[in-house]
């Protein structure tokens, strides 16, 4: 068994199909890999939202779309997946993946339901695609995603003409109609979500006229930027402080060659593992650190990280860096909720930065976390409670009081990961920096968005 996965004790490993237990590990050693130096450098797969993004606007341009990079987790090929029942030719040819796209309009009524697996991403942007188009589908997924609550996409989509059947709660599985022809709308965001905005915009492709998206709060601003890429007619100005993102409707999409930069959001593990441990010093190639993305940087370095960025440039539209990261002691601070957006899914793993930072550590407006995955805010705080680390649940985020770079205690029982791959990530690396180690329920989740992440750590601290 890999040294990495033997600290983390993982207890229990799961077929992402079958979901059959696979035992790894009974008894591990209970003090190995404890807080041994994280050397060395890495590059991490490619970006999730950037990888949903290419498949799906390739799809709909006419002619061939070829991407490098792209992340092949399987979030990522549930899109593929579903891209392909409706018409779209997708292939890997060596280290390039190949989409040759219907045109917008074009899409097939697919054949039978598209399985979303764990991908929200996946879903509720396909919702919105499909919005605009006059075919029928039916959503399922899996136990974790049929809990997550679709009606903030199903609002906007049904003013524009569609029509759904959802499970009770607005939950998969669920029916759809698209609109013939859909209508466009104004709509403005009740909550920050790109997802949400993603989803009216591409409803917007298909509809004749102008669909206008409202954003009181800037969220990742990925869509925008490749739907301009691919040809779309989008405009993006500012009203009375508010973001205006207007998009033409009955495009036409031209084929484009991407790089995927890496995802921040992966990287962020490894971040948070070389400024905790001592004697770390970690370089991460090809970061993409789009400013809608980057705010984790931003948080870390308020609490006293070694952050450079080395090498960086304009990789299609995207920023991108190398990522130098050196161990630094790190202190407590209160996170401005205004960079929320800007580093929503990294919450998990700044909790476990906080809990070995020096003094306690404050973070509010957090309140999507409750609808992700799993509750992450709930779900990090008894994980965190279990290893040792003092914290205090608020309604909108964590109170957490760090041990000034001590060793977590450990857990002498599995985690309970609640099927989500950021809270399996987030605790084997708190597991690094434990005396115990700390023992995870289930590692399966975390194929979903970073295949390769158990073997990357691995090679830094083996």
């Amino acid at each position: 068994m890999p040294e990495a996965i033997a600290a983390v004790k993982d207890a229990a490993h799961f077929s992402p199909i079958q979901r059959k237990p696979r035992f790894l590990s009974e008894q591990p050693s209970p003090h190995f890999l404890c807080f041994r130096p994280v050397k060395g450098r890495i590059r991490v797969p490619g970006d999730k939202s950037i990888s949903h993004r290419s498949i799906m606007f390739g799809a709909l341009a006419v002619g061939e779309t070829r991407v490098t990079g792209l992340l092949e987790g399987e979030d990522v090929m549930a899109t593929a997946a579903a891209m392909r029942a409706m018409g779209a030719t997708i292939e890997k040819q060596d280290e390039e993946w190949r989409i040759h796209g219907v045109g917008v309009g074009g899409l097939l009524q697919p054949q039978s339901a598209l399985d979303m697996g764990n991908s929200g991403t996946s879903t509720r942007l396909l919702m919105g695609l499909l919005a605009g188009h006059p075919i029928s589908a039916s959503f399922v997924g899996d136990a974790s995603l049929s809990k997550r609550p679709m009606g903030r996409v199903i609002d906007p989509l049904s003013q524009m003409g569609a029509s759904f059947t959802s499970s009770p709660g607005g939950t998969l599985p669920l029916m759809m109609e698209g609109a013939n022809p859909a209508i466009p709308i104004s709509y403005r965001l009740p909550v920050a979500s790109a997802q949400v905005k993603s989803a009216v915009l591409l409803a917007g492709l298909n509809t004749p006229g102008i669909t206008t998206v409202i954003e009181p709060v800037l969220t990742r601003d990925h869509s925008e930027r490749m739907l301009r890429g691919f040809g779309a007619v989008l405009e993006v100005g500012e009203e009375a402080g508010e973001r205006i993102i207007r998009i033409h409707g009955e495009a036409d999409l031209r084929p484009q060659v991407i790089e995927v930069p890496g995802d921040p959001s992966s990287a962020a593990f490894f971040m948070v593992a070389a400024s905790i441990i001592p004697g770390s010093e970690l370089l991460i190639e090809n970061v993409g650190l789009n400013p809608t993305r980057a705010g984790l940087v931003t948080v870390l370095r308020q609490m006293g990280a070694n952050i450079t960025e080395q090498n960086a440039r304009d990789v299609g539209g995207e920023p991108v860096a190398d990522l130098l990261v050196k161990h630094a002691p790190l202190k407590g601070i209160d996170v401005d909720p205004a960079l929320a957006p800007s580093m929503i899914d990294e919450f998990p793993v700044l909790f476990v930065a906080a809990a070995l930072a020096e003094g306690r550590t404050v973070t509010r407006g957090l309140d999507e976390l409750r609808v992700k995955e799993s509750d992450r805010i709930a779900v990090m705080a008894a994980a965190l409670t279990a290893a040792g680390v003092r914290v205090e649940e608020t309604e909108d985020g964590l109170i957490i009081d760090g041990t000034g770079g001590e060793h977590l205690r450990g857990s002498k029982r599995a985690i309970a990961t609640h099927l989500d791959h950021r809270i399996a990530m987030s605790m084997a690396v708190a597991g690094l920096a434990s005396k115990a180690g700390v023992q995870i329920d289930d590692t399966a989740p975390i194929r979903t968005s970073f295949p390769t992440f158990e073997t990357l750590l691995d090679g830094l601290v083996g």
